[in-house]
């Protein structure tokens, strides 16, 4: 099993090292790819020392399974010469999710709809992903009309340039901002280009992203996408109308016994997710859980996950675990 690993020296794509490295995911050959900058650093991988090698030298090797963390631009461009010589693709980028012919996979959700013959495989939006994974087994069960979402997302999500800016700012040091004002002590409402309805990119992510994994568009979608001074660690206000009734305590044992998410929510002993406290782990946290006493058949939650592992490297390494034990690689 030849797993190549693309933006390996990235943010996610360290990430998605570590990740491999933990699971018991079987790796006869490991290869860190990188842009041609990168190549030639070294990549540590369970007690050994690799060379990032470069795309060409990628694709020749002819590996398995190809993890991708470079961006849309490098998607675009290689994902399919990666697909052309028997790879399966799975892309972290932003490149391929609405494409109608590539899935869009949350293993937990609709991973049954992967088949033998797809080559590239999309993994969605980190804020996406932990937002679903806990309102999915709240859908299959009351189903949702309308969700309204506010994040709060952490720096890593822009990437080591913007961890950079905000370390930076704390001591007082100048450098090259990524962000279009200071980010620590502050929050800027701005994630991605905006539209000419106002709304960024990372918004419409949410309601789009949402509908395809849901195969539901009647799933009315609004969100405000907020970046904030954490490192790591994504969170989300969710108020979400149902089309049928629902008690608390129902709610609370569904979320209970939901793999992949814990509840944290014990108001009485200050009891919630935070950030700070999820950095490292895989699953999605929910707390916070109360109905909306302004609207009828309505839940607000707080939801909490680390952006950089169920956000993006797990779940990837998820759906190659789920194609490889399904026999569909």
């Amino acid at each position: 099993m030849k797993v190549a690993i693309v933006g390996a020296t990235g943010l996610v794509g360290s990430v998605m090292v570590k990740v491999l490295e933990e699971r018991t995911f079987r790796v006869t050959e490991f290869l860190p790819v990188a842009s041609k900058r990168s190549v030639g650093r070294d990549v540590s991988f369970r007690g050994r020392t690799y060379k990032v090698i470069g795309m060409d030298e990628a694709i020749a090797a002819k590996p398995n399974i190809v993890l991708f963390s470079a961006g849309s631009a490098t998607s675009m461009e290689w994902a399919h010469k990666f697909a052309g010589v028997g790879a399966v693709v799975i892309d972290n980028s932003s490149a391929w999710r609405m494409h109608p012919d590539i899935k869009l996979v949350i293993p937990e959700i609709n991973a049954n709809q992967i088949r033998k013959k797809d080559r590239i495989i999309a993994n969605p939006n980190c804020s996406t992903i932990q937002m679903l994974m806990a309102l999915y087994p709240l859908h299959k069960k009351y189903g949702i009309s309308r969700i309204v979402v506010s994040t709060y997302q952490a720096v890593t999500g822009t990437g080591m340039k913007a961890v950079e800016q905000l370390m930076n700012e704390r001591k007082n040091i100048k450098s090259e901002p990524v962000y279009p004002y200071p980010i620590d002590l502050n929050v800027i409402p701005h994630i991605a280009d905006f539209n000419e309805e106002g709304y960024t990119k990372e918004e419409m992510k949410m309601k789009e992203e949402t509908q395809k994994i849901f195969d539901d568009k009647k799933i009315k979608i609004t969100a405000t996408c907020v970046r904030i001074p954490v490192v790591g660690g994504h969170s989300e206000s969710v108020n979400v109308e149902f089309k049928k009734d629902f008690k608390i305590e129902d709610v609370r044992r569904i979320l209970s016994d939901t793999k992949g998410v814990v509840l944290q929510d014990d108001f009485r002993h200050n009891k919630y997710p935070m950030p700070l406290y999820v950095q490292g782990k895989d699953d999605v946290f929910v707390g916070r859980l109360r109905r909306d006493n302004s609207q009828a058949k309505t839940l607000n939650m707080w939801i909490v996950a680390d952006n950089l592992r169920k956000g993006a490297a797990t779940n990837a390494v998820q759906i190659a675990e789920y194609m490889v034990a399904k026999k569909l690689i």
